[in-house]
Formats: C-alpha cells, structure tokens, sequence
C-alpha cells in the first residue's frame, strides 16, 4: 500500500431510502443524534450550521461511559441532496482540535429508488487512525440503515 492509499479511507454503501432522505440523516443535527457514532456510543450534543463556512460540533459518549469524544469542523460544500464536503477533527485533552481532515459524502439516486452512499475521508496521518476510523464508520454506517428504516417505517435489514 503506497503511502498516498494510507491517508485515504472510502466507504461505498447503498441505503433502502431515497436520496433526500439519506442526505437530510447527514445535514439535520436532530437526525444525526440518532445515528452518529458507532454501536455502543451515543451522540450527547450535535451541533450543526449546515452551509459553506459553517461549524459542526459533536460529542460521542461511550454508553455507561463518562469520557466524552468531542470532534468538529467546518462544513466546505453542501449540495443537497447530492454531496457534503466538511473538515473532521478530534479534539485533544486539552480541548482543541486535533490533525484535521476532509470528508466528502456523495449521495446517488439509483434506478430502484436506493441511494449509494460514497464516503471518503483523506489526510490521515497514520494508516491505523485510518483502520480505526474505517471500523467506526463502518458501524455508524449501520446505525444509518436503522435510522432510515425507522423514518420509513420498516425494520432494517
């Protein structure tokens, strides 16, 4: 793996839900409490201005934990319902922002009414954070597909 390869991580995920949807889980702060964060942690505190230049702010609490995981950024691109593009950093003790990077999330409307999800988050600094970043997406991905069914009135498959 090249070194380039080890600062990038992409996700691709198709949802049961129609763009909109999907893209509105992203952009309103009262749905990314449902869902944000992987299994076994709950998003405390969401914050978001949804436009280019505004902030996001976001605090994951380990459930029956008392550490809080604060990360934030700057929203770069909204173009709903189609792409988000936003910096990401983890706070540090001290309660700064930590290494920053950039998320982009694209959203494709597919032909039977699913939505193909492109997530990729670039600027690693080391390939492990990327693997621990890949691992929890991954099951925060799966907290989406629970989340959208509830919205849609069905059970996740």
């Amino acid at each position: 793996m090249t070194a380039n390869n080890e600062r990038v991580l992409v996700i691709t995920r198709v949802f049961d839900a129609p763009r909109h949807l999907v893209f509105n889980a992203w952009a309103d702060p009262a749905q990314s409490r449902q869902w944000m964060g992987p299994r076994g942690f709950t998003a405390t505190d969401v914050t978001q201005d949804p436009r280019p230049g505004g902030a996001w702010r976001l605090c994951l609490r380990a459930d029956g934990g008392s550490r809080a995981l604060w990360q934030g950024g700057v929203f770069r691109e909204i173009t709903p319902p189609e792409r988000l593009v936003f910096t990401f950093a983890w706070d540090d003790e001290s309660g700064r922002p930590g290494h920053e990077m950039l998320v982009t999330v694209s959203f494709a409307e597919r032909e039977d009414g699913t939505t193909l999800m492109t997530f990729r988050q670039e600027g690693f600094d080391t390939a492990e954070n990327r693997d621990g970043h890949r691992e929890g997406w991954g099951s925060t991905f799966d907290r989406l597909v629970d989340h959208l069914a509830a919205l849609q009135g069905r059970h996740a498959r």
